[in-house]
C-alpha cells in the first residue's frame, strides 16, 4: 500500500490556500496548509513533505526567508520548493529564490495544468525516495538478521566451549577428596572413619559421573540446555558435599572455616550435584579471593518458605560498581584477577543459571574493597517426606519386590543384588539373555533389572521376547546401561522397557523407583 505524498501549501491568504487545495486534491496526496512561515516550520518539525509551495509575499517571514531557514536545517534542507508570486519575477528576485533553494517559480494567476504537472514530478520523486528507503531498510533488516544468526552461532559455539572449560575445571574438584579417601583406606582400611570415607567417595563419584554425562551430551550443551535430575533431598546433604569438594582449597590457604547448620532438617526438590556445585563454587571463590589465614563462614537457615545459605568471607571484597556484574559471564574483579588462580570467570554466571532452574535466587553483598563479601543463596523448601509407624520413610517402607537382575558382568550383577537385598527386596541373578527368559518364565518377577550391552542376545532383544509372554506383559522392565543419550532412552522404550537408568546406577534413585512401582 502506497503512502500518500504530503504537499505543504504556505500562503497568508486563506482563499489562496483553499484554491490551491481544490486544484491539487486527489487520491494519493495529503494537503498540509500553513498561513505563515512560523506555522510552516511547526508542521515541518512533525513530518516530512514531498514538496513545499511557498507564497513569496507574506508578512513577518516572507517566502525567501522561509526557504533560507529550511535550507539551514538538516531535516528540511532537501525539501523541493516552488515559489508562487503575484509580483515581478525579475532576474534578481529569481536569483535570490534559486539561491534560497527554489526549484521553480510560478506566476499568479497560476495555470492549473502546469502546477499539477510540476507537482506530479515531485510526487513521483517522493515515491521513488520512499521506495528506496524501504528497500534500504529491508536490506538493513536482512543484514541485522544475518548478523544475529551469526552471533547466535558464535554464542552457541561459545557456550559449548564455556561448558567444556567448566567441566575441565570442575572435574578436578571432586578428585581431591576421592584421592585423599583412597590414601586413608590404604593406610587404615578398618578404621572407624572408613565408612564415612566410603560414603564421601561415593558422593564425589556421583558428582564425577554426572559431569561426564553432561560432557557427552554436546548437542544439549550447545543449545544452552541443562537437564536437572531432581531428587527429594536435604540441604544438609548439599552442604556436606559442597564442603567436601571445597575443603582442600580452604585448608590450603590456611583459612579458618566455620559451619553453622540448624537442628531442623530442611528439604528441597533439587539436583544434589548441581546444588552442591553452586555452594562449592561460592566456597572456592571465598577461598581464592581471601588473603591467607582469613575467615570463611557458611550458614544454613530457614526463612519462611525458603532455605537460605550464606557464604561470607573476610577477603578482598567487591566494589559497588562491580556488584551488579559479578554474575555476568567471564567477569572477574580487575584488581583481584591476580588471585583468580586461572579461573575462567564463569562460575558465578553458571551458578546463577542453575539456581534459577531450581526456582531460587542468588545475590552478592559487599561493603567495598578489602571488606569481604557475602553471597546469599535462596531455594524454595519442599515438604518433609512422611514416615511410617516404624520410623521409615514411605520410600523405605515400600519393599519386598521380587527382582530379577540380568547382567553379563557378574560383579555388577552381584553387587546390585546385594544392594537390593539390603533394602529388603528379593533378588535373583542371571548373566545372559536365554537365562533371563527362562528365569522369568519359571517364576514371574515384579521387576526385571536388565542390562542392554550383553553378548549374544542384547537387552533390547531380551525385552522384546519378554513382552511376547502373556504372563510378563505387566512386569516392570528397567534398562540399566552405560549409554545415556536421548536416542538410547528412546530405543529402550521402543523395545518395551518401562524405565531407563544410566550406569553406575544410584541406589537412592533405584530405591525411589522401586518404591513407586510397589506403590
Amino acid at each position: 500500500m502506497n503512502t500518500p505524498a504530503p504537499i505543504l501549501l504556505v500562503d497568508d491568504l486563506e482563499e489562496n490556500l483553499l484554491a490551491l487545495e481544490a486544484l491539487l486534491r486527489r487520491d494519493g496526496l495529503t494537503i498540509l496548509k500553513a498561513r505563515s512561515g512560523v506555522e510552516a516550520l511547526e508542521i515541518l518539525l512533525r513530518q516530512e513533505v514531498a514538496l513545499a509551495l511557498l507564497d513569496v509575499q507574506m508578512p513577518e517571514m516572507d517566502g525567501f526567508e522561509l526557504a533560507e531557514t529550511l535550507r539551514g536545517a538538516e531535516r528540511t534542507r532537501r525539501i523541493p520548493i516552488i515559489f508562487l508570486t503575484a509580483g515581478t519575477t525579475d532576474r534578481d528576485r529569481r536569483f535570490r529564490g534559486y539561491e534560497a533553494g527554489a526549484v521553480d517559480f510560478l506566476q499568479k494567476p497560476i495555470d492549473g495544468d502546469i502546477l499539477k504537472s510540476k507537482v506530479e514530478v515531485f510526487v513521483e520523486l517522493y515515491a521513488q525516495r520512499r521506495q528506496i528507503a524501504l528497500q534500504r531498510d529491508a536490506l538493513q533488516a536482512q543484514r541485522d538478521e544475518i548478523q544475529r544468526a551469526a552471533e547466535a552461532l558464535r554464542e552457541a559455539d561459545h557456550r559449548k566451549d564455556v561448558f567444556l572449560a567448566t567441566l575441565a575445571h570442575e572435574l578436578r574438584n571432586p578428585m581431591a577428596p576421592i584421592r585423599n579417601g583412597l590414601q586413608i583406606l590404604r593406610m587404615a582400611p578398618d578404621s572407624p572413619m572408613a565408612a564415612q570415607v566410603r560414603d564421601m567417595m561415593d558422593r564425589q563419584m556421583t558428582h564425577l559421573v554426572r559431569l561426564v554425562d553432561d560432557l557427552l551430551d554436546v548437542s544439549r550443551v550447545s543449545q544452552g540446555k541443562i537437564e536437572l535430575k531432581r531428587d527429594h533431598l536435604t540441604m544438609r546433604s548439599v552442604v556436606e558435599v559442597a564442603v567436601e569438594t571445597a575443603r582442600p582449597v580452604i585448608d590450603l590457604a590456611g583459612h579458618a572455616f566455620t559451619l553453622d547448620l540448624p537442628a531442623e532438617v530442611l528439604w528441597v526438590d533439587g539436583d544434589l550435584t548441581r546444588l552442591a556445585q553452586i555452594v562449592a563454587n561460592l566456597l572456592n571463590n571465598a577461598a581464592k579471593y581471601t588473603p591467607e589465614r582469613g575467615r570463611i563462614g557458611l550458614s544454613l537457615r530457614r526463612d519462611g518458605a525458603h532455605a537460605v545459605i550464606r557464604v561470607s568471607d573476610t577477603g578482598l571484597g567487591i566494589d559497588a560498581d562491580m556488584l551488579p556484574k559479578v554474575f555476568e559471564l567471564f567477569t572477574q574483579v580487575d584488581r583481584n584477577i591476580h588471585r583468580a588462580q586461572g579461573g575462567l570467570g564463569i562460575g558465578l554466571a553458571l551458578a546463577q543459571k542453575l539456581v534459577a532452574l531450581h526456582g531460587g535466587s542468588i545475590h552478592a553483598e559487599s561493603a567495598g574493597a578489602n571488606k569481604g563479601s557475602t553471597f546469599e543463596l535462596r531455594l524454595p523448601l519442599a515438604e518433609a517426606p512422611h514416615a511410617t509407624e516404624d520410623g521409615l520413610t514411605e520410600a523405605q517402607a515400600a519393599r519386598s519386590l521380587n527382582v530379577l537382575v540380568v547382567d553379563d558382568n557378574r560383579e555388577s550383577a552381584e553387587t546390585t543384588s546385594w544392594m537390593l537385598d539390603l533394602i529388603g527386596h528379593h533378588t535373583r541373578t542371571v548373566h545372559d539373555g536365554a537365562a533371563a527368559l527362562a528365569a522369568a518364565e519359571s517364576e514371574t518377577p515384579d521387576v526385571i533389572l536388565l542390562d542392554i550391552g550383553m553378548p549374544g542376545m542384547n537387552g533390547y532383544e531380551v525385552c522384546r521376547e519378554l513382552r511376547k509372554r502373556p504372563q510378563l506383559q505387566d512386569t516392570v522392565v528397567i534398562a540399566q546401561t552405560g549409554w545415556g543419550q536421548d536416542s538410547d532412552r528412546q530405543a529402550a522404550f521402543e523395545a518395551g522397557f518401562n524405565h531407563h537408568l544410566t550406569k553406575p546406577v544410584n541406589l537412592d534413585s533405584l530405591s525411589r523407583l522401586l518404591a513407586d512401582i510397589r506403590a
